[in-house]
C-alpha cells in the first residue's frame, strides 16, 4: 500500500531534522575536542614541552593505531584518495598546519590563537562554501557569522592590548592556519572524502615524520618531563585535538554542508575560555564573559535553518 504525500513528507522532514541533527552535534562535539587541545597546548607549553613535541604527540599515536586500516585499504592509492590529494590534505589539515599554529603560541598568548584561528577558519569557510562550492549563504547564517566575529573581537581585546613586538608575526601565523583549515574543509566536500578516511589517511602520512623527530633528541626531551604529563598530552592532542576532532568535523561538513560547518569552529574561543575556567582555574573576565555570550547568539543565528 502506498504511503500517503503528506505522510512521505513528513518522514523526510523527520530524517531531515534528524541529520541535521546530527550535524551540529558532531560539529560542536569537534569545537569542544580543540578547545580542549588549545587547553592542553598552553599547559604543555608551560612545562616545557616543544611544538615539535605536542605535533608528534598528536600524530603518532593515531597514526600508529590507523595504519593497519590504511594498510588494508591499499596504500598505493591511499585507500582510493590518492597521493596527490592525501599530501594536499595531510598539508592543509594535518601536521604542517599544527606545526604552523603550535609556533604561533610561543609569539602571543592563548587568547590570539584561540580567538583568531577559528574566526578566520570561519569566515574563510563560509566565503569557499560560497564561491568553491556554490553553497547559499542564508541571510540569517551571515548575520550570525558577523555576530560571531563581534563577539571575538570582544573576547580578544583584552589580549590584543599586550601585543608586542613580535605579536603581528604570531597573529599572521593564526590567520595562515585558519585560512589553511577553511580550504581543508572545502576540499574535503569538494573530493567526497570520508571523515573515516580523512582521518586515518593524515594520521597515517604524518608517521613519515616521526623519523626526523626521533633523530632530533626529541625523545629524550619529553622523557624528562615525565609519564603523566606525556599521557595526558597523548590522550588531549592524539585523540581529542586530532582524530576525533577531525572525524567529527569531516562527518558534519558531509552532513549539513560546508557552510554551516564553518560556523563550529567560530565557537571554539567561548568553549576555551570555559575549559580553561573548569580545567586551569583561569576564570573569564567580565569583557570576556560578554564576549562569551555573543559568540553563542551568533552560533544560534547561523545554525538557523533560514
Amino acid at each position: 500500500m502506498d504511503q500517503p504525500a503528506g505522510g512521505a513528507d513528513a518522514s523526510t522532514r523527520k530524517s531531515d531534522a534528524r541529520a541535521a541533527l546530527l550535524g551540529v552535534a558532531c560539529g560542536f562535539g569537534a569545537a569542544l575536542c580543540w578547545a580542549l587541545g588549545f587547553v592542553a597546548t598552553r599547559h604543555g607549553l608551560k612545562l616545557g614541552f616543544t611544538p615539535a613535541d605536542l605535533l608528534m604527540h598528536r600524530f603518532v599515536w593515531s597514526g600508529l593505531v590507523f595504519l593497519p586500516v590504511v594498510l588494508r585499504a591499499g596504500l598505493g592509492n591511499l585507500g582510493g584518495i590518492g597521493w596527490g590529494r592525501g599530501l594536499v590534505l595531510m598539508v592543509l589539515g594535518g601536521p604542517v598546519m599544527s606545526l604552523i599554529s603550535y609556533t604561533g603560541f610561543l609569539f602571543v598568548p592563548l587568547g590570539h590563537g584561540s580567538l583568531i584561528q577559528p574566526s578566520c577558519a570561519t569566515l574563510g569557510g563560509l566565503l569557499l562554501a560560497a564561491l568553491l562550492l556554490k553553497e547559499r549563504i542564508s541571510l540569517s547564517r551571515l548575520s550570525g557569522a558577523i555576530v560571531i566575529v563581534g563577539g571575538l573581537a570582544v573576547i580578544g581585546a583584552e589580549s590584543i592590548g599586550h601585543i608586542g613586538s613580535s605579536g603581528v608575526l604570531g597573529d599572521l601565523i593564526f590567520v595562515l592556519t585558519g585560512l589553511m583549515f577553511a580550504m581543508f574543509a572545502a576540499l574535503l566536500r569538494r573530493w567526497r572524502v570520508s571523515a573515516f578516511s580523512a582521518a586515518s589517511i593524515i594520521s597515517v602520512l604524518s608517521l613519515a615524520l616521526f623519523p626526523l623527530y626521533a633523530a632530533s633528541g626529541g625523545l629524550a626531551r619529553v622523557a624528562a618531563i615525565g609519564l603523566p604529563e606525556n599521557a595526558l598530552q597523548a590522550f588531549a592532542q592524539g585523540i581529542l585535538a586530532g582524530p576525533a576532532a577531525m572525524y567529527l568535523f569531516a562527518l558534519s561538513i558531509q552532513t549539513i554542508g560546508v557552510a554551516r560547518t564553518a560556523v563550529f569552529p567560530a565557537i571554539v574561543p567561548a568553549l576555551t575560555l570555559l575549559a580553561g575556567w573548569l580545567l586551569l582555574g583561569e576564570a573569564p573576565s567580565g569583557l570576556q564573559a560578554a564576549g562569551l555570550i555573543t559568540v553563542l547568539c551568533g552560533f544560534y543565528l547561523a545554525q538557523r535553518q533560514r
